[in-house]
């Protein structure tokens, strides 16, 4: 029985260890700015949402970390707060949060005075904590330093990376505050600088990338270039607002690919379009489209033409979409597009034809093992008009 009361005993003990281990999280903003102005010490915020995967991984593998533990029940009241429910909705918006998950550190009047986003693992927690509690080093410190006039290359450098890692778009003024120092932006350590840091095309940053593009695809490939302009691109457009002017987008383009600037802004006005619901508007800017730039694209074609059949009423109109839908088989004779075709001319009425391409896409698709069951379907329609 001893031994019984002995190992229970020790049972206990270890789980109240355990209970104590990992960060010791507070209930309320209210509760962490009250304690934290009476033991002196900065408020830690794990600024997460619900769904976030990274937020859910630093709670199950790093706040739980018995070292992480320590060092933040020591130095930090800490707290977690669901941005998008109670008080953590009102917090979001004071504090600009829009990346999951944003750690923060405030002070005990509620004033940043470091931040940084995304998943860190223990160590790197732990050496963001250490950053927090030197004076010299926060984003704050560092701030004041910027507005101050100081513009050393390694601060700047270093703030800009700091500032980039906040995820709260306000690296770039840092960044090009860095450039202004150096005098060859064409050496690796700043063109990877400038693909990253670069943040929209109203840059010299983004102008410089696309003046040197093949310099840029040495380091970091065709494709990746590629996307990481597209990405600027339509991040400018969508900057512009939900209706924004076509010539303002029709800029855009003529400064980042100038060579292609046509062919991009006729692509984007059947995109723009058709996110205002602008049916009218989204089928003349694709007849407008493929006049200009015939297409030898067989999934470009047929993306357009299913489009036509499920917004588009125009008789007129679909009669082009079937071209291109015909146009699409020419190209790549296969179980997708053939029904595309058959989907129009059923829309259109046409039951003779539509009943010949459903035939046919049927019969690819048996052959090649596709699920035909919607084309299936479509022929039983077609054979009762």
């Amino acid at each position: 029985m001893k031994k019984i009361l002995i190992a229970v005993f020790s049972l206990l003990a270890l789980q109240q260890v355990f209970a104590q281990s990992g960060i010791e999280f507070k209930q309320s903003w209210k509760e962490a700015l009250a304690i934290a102005a009476k033991e002196k010490k900065l408020i830690f915020m794990d600024a997460y949402t619900t769904w976030c995967g990274p937020c859910k991984k630093l709670s199950k593998e790093v706040f739980p970390n018995e070292m992480v533990g320590e060092f933040f029940n020591k130095n930090f009241v800490s707290l977690k707060m669901d941005m998008e429910k109670g008080e953590g909705i009102a917090l979001a918006e004071k504090f600009e949060v829009n990346v999951y998950p944003t750690l923060l550190f405030l002070n005990a009047y509620g004033e940043i005075v470091h931040r940084t986003a995304g998943f860190h693992n223990a160590e790197q927690l732990i050496e963001l904590g250490g950053r927090a509690l030197n004076p010299a080093r926060t984003l704050a410190a560092m701030q004041q330093r910027f507005d101050g006039g100081e513009r050393d290359p390694d601060f700047l450098a270093e703030y800009a990376i700091l500032r980039f890692e906040a995820m709260d778009n306000s690296h770039q003024p840092v960044a090009e505050a860095y450039l202004q120092t150096q005098k060859d932006w064409s050496s690796e350590v700043n063109r990877k600088f400038i693909f990253r840091m670069v943040e929209n095309t109203e840059s010299p940053m983004f102008d410089y990338l696309v003046k040197n593009r093949k310099a840029f695809e040495e380091i970091f490939g065709e494709r990746e270039v590629a996307g990481r302009v597209e990405e600027l691109i339509y991040g400018s457009i969508y900057a512009l607002g939900e209706a924004p002017e076509l010539e303002k987008v029709d800029a855009v383009f003529a400064k980042a690919y100038p060579e292609k600037a046509a062919y991009l802004s006729a692509r984007y006005r059947m995109r723009h379009y058709l996110e205002q619901e602008n049916i009218g508007g989204f089928a003349k800017a694709a007849v407008d489209y493929f006049k200009k730039f015939p297409s030898n694209d067989p999934q470009e074609l047929n993306e357009v033409a299913w489009t036509f059949y499920e917004v588009v009423e125009s008789k007129k109109m679909l009669k082009k979409a079937v071209k291109w839908a015909k146009q699409s088989v020419k190209l790549e004779n296969a179980y997708y597009n053939n029904d595309t075709v058959a989907a129009l001319y059923y829309k259109l009425g046409k039951k003779k034809k539509g009943v010949k391409a459903a035939e046919k896409a049927i019969a690819i698709a048996q052959a090649n093992g596709e699920d035909s069951t919607s084309t299936q379907e479509l022929l039983d329609n077609l054979k009762k008009l």
